[in-house]
């Protein structure tokens, strides 16, 4: 759609071609690198610095409390959808970068805090200043591939840590090559966002005005899925290296959830076109906790495959979905409310790796805690869907 065919309040928007890869690429950055380089990362910062599974832990328990904390920041004080994008994604290049330069554990606590916080920033930034491009332009059903970015980084991410324990670069190196890559991509799209940030549509009439009780009633279940996959999402390639030593082989398991991530939101806006989000996100989550309780039943590396093609396949489906209805829920409210669905989802997270630790690194109870939210939270929004006529 050209230009000349826009209203006055859009002057000029991006191409939604454009938006869609300057979401994707962000999103890329954000999820693939500030918040999830650290699972494909772990099994050789065990390897080469140390470090134990209940570090790894409280590692990923650091970055989901900052994730938190960006989403709170972006409810109490929502930022230009542009600069949280750009300021975001800067902050994710210098902390992956700053994970290279030390070796102490505290400091790492701080820098992937930081990443996980720079990362909510981004989420939100790209939902607020991406989606509203692509409904004005027609191209609603293109948000699949805005958020199939999440699962290109998560497969970026991986390739690369199984490049680099096959070569033996070492979890340092592998932390420089996807710090350089995050500062390439950083500095690529703050030219783009600086063009474009100014023609980006505002919110109208946001204000403060109290969101509504299904809102809330879906904030909730969204942060049960996020305590949900949390599990599989950190410990899948540890899982792996404890059954399979060849790293050749066990790596192959994060690549595999990226990309199974990165082809289901595409998929799901193509075959499931009339499926209402509510009711996709409920059947995403029971596929998701299927997933999520394979291992429990037996650990060898055709079950932690399905397994990743079960999280991997459904996780960003599930996101997709939520944000979409937090559109519908929200309103003029809608950016605001997918902070509040974000703060949800990084407090399920946190509980997520804590209740590892509670059971001393045993992964068999919470697997089955986490199926157990996820059912219970597809029941909430199977029925709350009923409750509200909505027969997608």
């Amino acid at each position: 759609m050209s230009s000349t065919a826009a209203p006055a309040a859009f002057s000029t928007p991006p191409r939604a071609v454009t938006a869609v890869w300057t979401g994707l690429i962000g999103l890329a950055v954000a999820m693939g690198i500030g918040r999830f380089a650290f699972t494909p990362l772990l099994p050789l910062m065990q390897q080469d610095a140390g470090l134990t599974l209940v570090q790894g832990g409280w590692l990923a328990t650091a970055n989901y409390v900052g994730y938190l904390v960006g989403a709170v920041i972006c409810i109490s004080a929502p930022p230009a959808p542009s600069r949280a994008i750009q300021w975001g994604l800067t902050s994710i290049a210098v902390f992956t970068l700053g994970m290279a330069a030390t070796n102490d554990f505290w400091l790492w606590l701080v820098l992937r805090f930081l990443a996980g916080a720079a990362s909510a920033f981004v989420l939100v930034g790209v939902s607020a200043w991406a989606m509203p491009i692509l409904m004005h332009l027609g191209k609603a059903a293109w948000s699949g591939r805005v958020f199939s970015g999440v699962g290109v980084g998560i497969c970026f991410a991986g390739l690369i840590s199984l490049v680099a324990g096959v070569t033996a670069w070492g979890s340092r190196a592998t932390w420089i090559v996807l710090g350089a890559t995050a500062a390439v991509f950083a500095f690529t799209l703050w030219r783009r966002l600086a063009n474009d940030g100014a023609h980006a549509p505002a919110a109208v009439g946001a204000g403060h005005t109290p969101l509504s009780a299904q809102a809330w009633l879906a904030a909730l279940c969204y942060g049960a899925f996020g305590f949900g996959y949390i599990i599989p999402a950190t410990f899948l390639p540890a899982l792996a290296r404890e059954v399979i030593t060849n790293p050749a082989v066990f790596s192959w398991v994060w690549p595999v959830f990226g990309a199974a991530a990165a082809i289901s939101t595409a998929l799901a806006a193509r075959f499931f076109p009339g499926r209402s989000p509510r009711r996709l996100w409920a059947y995403g989550q029971w596929v998701l906790a299927i997933g999520v309780i394979a291992p429990v039943l037996a650990v060898n590396l055709y079950v932690l495959l399905f397994s990743a093609l079960c999280v991997g396949g459904t996780f960003m489906v599930i996101t997709m979905a939520g944000v979409q209805e937090a559109r519908r829920l929200g309103g003029t409210q809608a950016p605001r409310l997918i902070a509040v669905y974000t703060a949800a989802f990084a407090l399920g997270q946190i509980i997520g790796p804590l209740t590892v630790n509670l059971f001393h690194g045993g992964l068999t109870w919470p697997s089955l805690i986490a199926a157990f939210a996820l059912a219970a939270s597809s029941f909430t929004l199977g029925l709350s869907a009923r409750a509200s006529g909505d027969a997608g």
